[in-house]
């Protein structure tokens, strides 16, 4: 069993004299106490030692890497080709895996080789003998500035870097010109203070000024190439009777500098803008078409770099740039705040006051998904973005029109219908439409049946009246019949007059009789 020791000086392989002290993890720093016992467990079986830094560079980037260096595949051949069923012990796995498709070596990789690794670097001194420590040391930091040189030369953040930078500077000389500007507006408004209200294009103020110079000369130059007709003959009208001072040839000599300097500024700003567009679009395509470059290089810049930002929720996105607002809010337990640098890209500009929190929200989670594509993503194409940009706008059209998306089967049903159903485009002529007062017309047809229905409803109710009439009469009468009848022998009976009975009581004897 051999073991693979890498330095900066070159690679070390042993081989393991006592594999069953290998099992022993807890207690193999022990047999590392001395030198003596160290060369006991392990001894020096090949040194191949590294001619020059550029190779131990190479020989490291590849370990990083997890691939195997020329020298180390030399080596392993040499040593290993005889010894078939041989083990070698390497302290990275991605390297193991390496060696073990190349050469069909079997690698271990586990606790114990680590732990076995960690004592071999204590007793190195004593067991790399022919190797003087101060000589190890100086390889030692060399390799470090090489390796990190290396790494600072082939970043996948420097494109990051690059795009922050100019961000940055890009809103310094916005700054710079802001302040240039009202400087020069300020210092040439004492002479002629009409001009900064007729030309109110900063550009077009600072060339007329440099053109010119006093207001005297105002009448005799073309200004054709920088102002339009109307606007140069107002200028020229404003000048005979301007109310400004008068100033000295060497005063008009220190404006126009001031307006060099603000021309060159300007179209250095023009070609910084022109090369962060194209840096966006090559680095972050998606995001540059769903926010815009400048609003996307300052989400890139403000998170540090495209990775950082990728990593980032959906929700920490829409309030990247507002975290003093957002904690104030949580101090004082007020509403946080609906966006931070989002609140400049396009789409939310677009939307009214009430429907901003709520694009900007949409806005965030669909950056959020074309960040990750560009980050981690293989091609770098700009189609998801233009995806999610024509949803986003079809979704500020709605909330714009108030007309939200119904959910309901319902909903779906009627639109499904009127999609397929044909809608006639000819309208016929309605007579009923012409009558202006508030009686409804009624048709012919609906005018010869209604009253044969009020006919029919009337007849029926007055047959059945009758009838109960007539069986009411009936039985009056069958009742007036028996009273004659029982009246007739109690006069008979009883010839003297008697007291009559109430109409009560006649009915009760009747009923009784009955």
């Amino acid at each position: 069993m051999f073991v693979l020791y890498e330095t900066p000086a070159g690679y070390a392989i042993f081989k393991l004299l006592d594999e069953k002290k290998l099992e022993q993890v807890d207690n193999l720093y022990l047999e590392f106490e001395t030198p003596e016992r160290a060369n006991k467990l392990l001894k020096l079986k090949h040194f191949e030692k590294f001619n020059d830094t550029t190779e131990a560079l190479a020989a490291a980037t590849a370990a990083v890497e997890g691939k195997v260096a020329k020298p180390l595949k030399k080596t392993l051949k040499k040593l290993l080709v005889d010894e078939v069923q041989s083990q070698l012990l390497v302290a990275d796995a991605k390297l193991g895996t390496a060696i073990k498709d190349k050469l069909s070596v079997q690698c271990v990789y586990n606790t114990g080789v680590q732990e076995l690794m960690r004592c071999i670097r204590q007793q190195a001194d004593s067991l790399l003998g022919g190797l003087p420590k101060r000589e190890m040391t100086a390889m030692a930091l060399g390799l470090a500035h090489s390796l990190s040189r290396y790494k600072l030369k082939f970043s996948p953040d420097k494109i990051d870097t690059m795009i922050v930078q100019a961000q940055c500077l890009l809103d310094d000389l916005d700054k710079e010109l802001n302040n240039y500007m009202m400087r020069a507006r300020e210092w040439y408004g004492w002479h002629f203070p009409e001009l900064g209200k007729i030309i109110t294009d900063n550009i077009a103020f600072v060339k007329t000024i440099k053109l010119v110079g006093t207001r005297d000369q105002m009448s005799t130059a073309d200004l054709s190439d920088i102002l339009p007709e109307d606007v140069e003959e107002k200028v020229k009208e404003a000048a005979e009777i301007s109310m400004g001072t008068e100033i000295s040839e060497e005063d008009v000599l220190n404006i126009q500098c001031l307006c060099d300097e603000i021309i060159s500024i300007n179209d250095y700003r023009t070609h910084l803008y022109d090369y962060l567009k194209a840096r966006m679009m090559a680095m972050a395509p998606n995001l540059t078409v769903l926010v815009g470059d400048t609003v996307g290089a300052r989400l890139i810049a403000h998170a540090g770099s495209l990775i950082n930002l990728a990593k980032h929720p959906s929700s920490t996105v829409q309030i990247l740039g507002a975290e003093k607002a957002l904690f104030r809010a949580l101090k004082t337990k007020k509403d946080t705040p609906k966006y931070g640098l989002i609140y400049h890209a396009q789409l939310v500009g677009q939307a009214s006051q009430k429907n901003k929190g709520k694009m900007s929200r949409s806005l965030a989670a669909k950056a959020s998904l074309a960040t990750r594509v560009d980050a981690f993503g293989e091609e770098a194409t700009f189609e998801l973005g233009a995806a999610h940009k024509v949803k986003l706008e079809s979704r500020l059209r709605l909330l714009e029109e108030g007309n939200l998306r119904k959910i309901s089967g319902t909903g779906k049903a009627k639109a499904k219908f009127e999609k397929y159903q044909a809608k006639s485009e000819v309208f016929t002529y309605q007579p009923e439409a012409d009558n202006t007062l508030n009686i409804k017309k009624r048709k012919h047809s609906e005018s010869e049946q209604t009253p044969i229905k009020k006919e029919l409803i009337k007849e029926e109710p007055a047959e059945e009246e009758q009838e109960e009439a007539e069986i009411k009469s009936e039985k009056k009468k069958k009742k007036k019949k028996k009273q004659k009848d029982e009246e007739a022998p109690e006069e008979a009976a009883a010839p003297e007059p008697a007291d009559e009975p109430t109409p009560a009581k006649k009915k009760k004897k009747s009923k009784h009789q009955e």
